[in-house]
């Protein structure tokens, strides 16, 4: 690792707040403070905040950000915001200064990054209006993104196989489970009474209740078993890393496209995200050039 001392001096070339952004680089990146970085770490760390604070510090100086102001209960909600993840003030101001920052200094970077994003508001606020044929648009050429999955009200019962136990072994598991699956497939509404007396899942508690589930989410054998069975279904026995599991298939909720009137004000907030950053991103790429 690198010394501390040497970390938190660099970049003494630029403004104190350069420290913010180091470590603000530090927690994104790898999720550490800037003494706990070796020197790899750190020097991808540097060169993210030497990009951050140059971006930050053109856009301060555009003539956008002139009569730009922050609002003092902003910058202190900015500031208890981060004291709050400290168990108290002392171990704040610490690990401040263990990152070569001060209050003072946290104060005056987090201005300067409330002005930032102020700028960088006022910039994308140029952007027109989205109108509905744009949003009919992307309705129609995004309709996979408007389905509702199917999903299955399902429970199951959980047997656990442990050949240390008599009971337990593979084959005795089998033979106790093979009259259930008789008796719940020619009367399926004993399952919650069969998986309470016999099933070793918490859900037992629940007569086996798995609740509703989409594709993708039980174990891959209970998943495949799941969605191929039909509505009121008993499974075979399924094998998985768990144990042997019966599965009932209680209610199938088809999938369903969410009606436009629902879909548009989500599309609306997509086209507009898109909007401003693309106004931003066209601001800011002609600012570096005249710069």
């Amino acid at each position: 690792m690198l010394s501390a001392s040497r970390k938190v001096n660099a970049g003494a070339d630029k403004r104190p707040e350069y420290a913010y952004h180091l470590l603000r680089s530090a927690l994104e990146c790898f999720k550490k403070s800037i003494p706990e970085l070796n020197a790899e770490q750190y020097k991808e760390v540097t060169s993210l905040a030497d990009r951050t604070y140059a971006l930050e510090s053109i856009v301060l100086s555009s003539s956008e950000a002139i009569d730009v102001s922050v609002a003092d209960v902003d910058l202190e909600n900015a500031v208890s915001e981060i004291s709050s993840r400290y168990s108290d003030q002392a171990s704040f101001i610490d690990d401040l200064n263990r990152n070569g920052i001060d209050e003072e200094v946290l104060r005056s970077a987090l201005r300067r990054e409330l002005l930032f994003d102020a700028v960088m508001d006022r910039v994308s606020s140029r952007i027109p209006a989205v109108n509905e044929l744009d949003i009919q648009i992307f309705y129609q050429l995004h309709a996979e993104r408007f389905i509702r999955p199917e999903t299955r009200k399902v429970s199951h019962i959980l047997i656990t196989v442990n050949d240390e136990f008599p009971e337990n072994t593979y084959q005795r598991v089998l033979e106790r489970m093979r009259p259930m699956v008789e008796k719940l497939r020619s009367n399926p509404a004993r399952f919650r009474d069969l998986a309470k007396k016999h099933s070793e899942c918490p859900s037992a508690l629940e007569g086996g209740k798995l609740g509703e589930t989409g594709q993708g989410k039980l174990y891959p054998e209970l998943d495949s078993a799941l969605f191929a069975m039909t509505e009121g279904e008993v499974s075979d026995i399924i094998e998985t890393e768990l144990g042997l599991h019966i599965l009932y298939c209680e209610k199938i909720q088809r999938g369903v496209k969410v009606p436009y009137a629902r879909a548009k004000t989500k599309i609306q907030r997509i086209l507009e995200q898109r909007q401003r950053k693309a106004c931003q991103k066209a601001w800011l790429d002609k600012l570096k050039e005249d710069d």
